[in-house]
């Protein structure tokens, strides 16, 4: 909610996605999911800048290994660093702009939420990718489209916007985002 208030232009083609899949005379329902491009697309670029977990699980390596001109001795601990990775200048044009249109096209199905891109790893990879992946992924989907569908939303008067991120064992804004929401949609007895 915090880029796309920050993006005026994202939250107008978001809404515009809605009520071209949706309507104004119907709620978000699970089977308008999968035809929100764009809003995928808003929910992986700000995954991308904002992974909830910066530093993914420790691993060891099983044996030795060349990465990047490095030796890794059998048993060292490798730390994936997914914040630095998917800010990274030489993986992504313009790696600290906030673009969704990067995650659409050819590219949607090059990086999912599993991690099966090195330059993508929101959820962390393979066996140790995130448990709640599947739930978390159909939960926020449907969520953030119901508020954009069923809201107008604006900052509370006199408040800013800071996407200052707060670092622990998972990244959260470090100063809470306040909104105002507005109706919408025109039948009240969708709320």
């Amino acid at each position: 909610m915090a880029e796309l208030i920050q993006h005026p232009d994202a939250m107008q083609k978001v809404i515009k996605e809605l009520d071209e899949v949706v309507g104004r005379s119907y709620v978000v329902e699970e089977f308008h999911i999968p035809k929100l491009c764009y809003l995928d697309a808003v929910i992986k670029e700000t995954f991308r800048l904002h992974p909830t977990v910066p530093i993914l699980v420790p691993r060891s390596a099983r044996g030795d290994c060349d990465l990047g001109g490095y030796t890794i001795p059998k048993g060292a601990t490798v730390v994936i660093n997914a914040y630095a990775i998917q800010r990274d200048p030489y993986l992504w044009d313009s790696p600290l702009e906030f673009r969704p249109e990067r995650f659409l096209g050819e590219k949607a199905a090059k990086f999912d939420y599993l991690g099966t891109s090195s330059q993508y790893l929101p959820f962390g990879t393979g066996r140790r990718v995130c448990p709640g992946l599947p739930m978390a992924e159909r939960m926020l989907k449907h969520f953030l489209a119901s508020l954009l569908h069923t809201f107008e939303w604006r900052l509370a008067y006199g408040t800013q916007i800071d996407l200052t991120d707060k670092f622990g064992i998972v990244v959260k804004l470090e100063k809470s985002l306040v909104l105002v929401p507005a109706p919408r949609l025109a039948n009240l007895e969708l709320y």
